[in-house]
């Protein structure tokens, strides 16, 4: 890809590696697990031809961007003020910034969090829902008991890096076929699998021949990158949701009022429930557009690049 530039920049104490392509208004994409900055190698070059600015950074704990040792060094405070930090590196003041995945989380609280910063929010896959009133790893062993739950077994540290890094190509194909439109039972392997197991990826389904929307180099790029960062750094985002619900009580109740836009694919459950919509509108207050695009599952800017392309142009060029 030699039209996208690489380079390093500086932002909350840590050096950020970043992919950016074209001139104009500045937009953030932040990636999801277990993703890098290539995750958005389909919308980089068509931001840039519509006139935009477009920065993939590999955020904390991935790919080229430094990894701190501390698992507390990555609460979404942490990872806002990494976003907010970049803004400013790049020598702008304000910022669209859209995330897939845990980068959706970043989105909303960054929008919630630094209205002055962001001027406006996208997301994918995971909508925006109001702080619960417990501590997440308590509600989830409340409602999965003593099912497996993928969220909580991430928690122990060492575990699921252990099972993860054994065989990188292996585990991205599972993941990246596993929670797509293509596999045949999708995202419900992350909630109540059909069988049992101690392990995350004996429950994700596998594939002989790749789907259309992901090549043997795409998988290449993952398994390397992950091969030289290790998952570690990704997982410990989900090792601070508590941690992250204790700091942000300050923020209960608080709105996002700026333009927002969610897209997901109808085969990806991550977006909790039919009734998603509702609550979401209930803290974006100001969400322009709720797209759904049909067979798709939950890698949803590399499964359906075009479609994804078209709703976050018509969202920015709309601003």
């Amino acid at each position: 890809m030699p039209d996208i530039q690489h380079r390093t920049v500086q932002t909350n104490g840590i050096d950020m590696h970043i992919a950016e392509m074209g001139e104009g208004p500045l937009v953030l994409l932040c990636h999801g697990f277990p993703e890098c900055w290539y995750s958005w190698r389909h919308q980089l070059p068509a931001l840039a031809a519509a006139g935009y600015h477009a920065v993939a950074p590999d955020q904390r704990g991935y790919g080229e961007t430094d990894a701190p040792e501390d698992i507390d060094d990555y609460s979404q405070l942490h990872l806002v003020g990494d976003m907010v930090g970049l803004v400013a590196a790049l020598g702008e003041e304000q910022a669209v910034i859209v995330g897939h995945d845990w980068g959706a989380p970043v989105a909303w609280n960054a929008a919630m969090w630094r209205p002055d910063v962001f001027r406006a929010v996208g997301a994918l896959s995971v909508p925006v829902s109001d702080r619960g009133p417990v501590p997440p790893t308590a509600m989830m062993k409340a409602t999965f008991g003593d099912r497996f739950f993928y969220i909580l077994y991430f928690q122990t540290p060492g575990v699921a890096e252990h099972e993860l890094q054994h065989d990188m190509r292996a585990t991205m194909r599972k993941f990246l076929f596993g929670a797509s439109g293509n596999a045949p039972r999708g995202m419900e392997v992350m909630t109540d699998p059909p069988h049992r197991s101690a392990f995350m990826l004996p429950q994700l389904e596998d594939c002989e021949t790749l789907p259309n929307w992901l090549t043997e180099e795409d998988l290449d790029y993952f398994a390397d990158t992950f091969r030289k960062s290790g998952f570690r750094g990704g997982l410990n985002w989900y090792r601070n949701l508590d941690l992250t619900w204790e700091l942000s009580a300050p923020f209960q109740g608080r709105k996002i009022g700026q333009p927002a836009l969610f897209v997901s694919g109808d085969r990806d459950l991550i977006r909790n429930n039919p009734g998603f919509e509702e609550p979401m509108r209930q803290v974006a207050t100001n969400l322009v557009d709720c797209v759904m695009l049909p067979g798709i599952g939950h890698w949803t800017q590399q499964e359906a690049p075009e479609k994804t392309n078209a709703a976050l142009i018509a969202f920015l060029d709309g601003l």
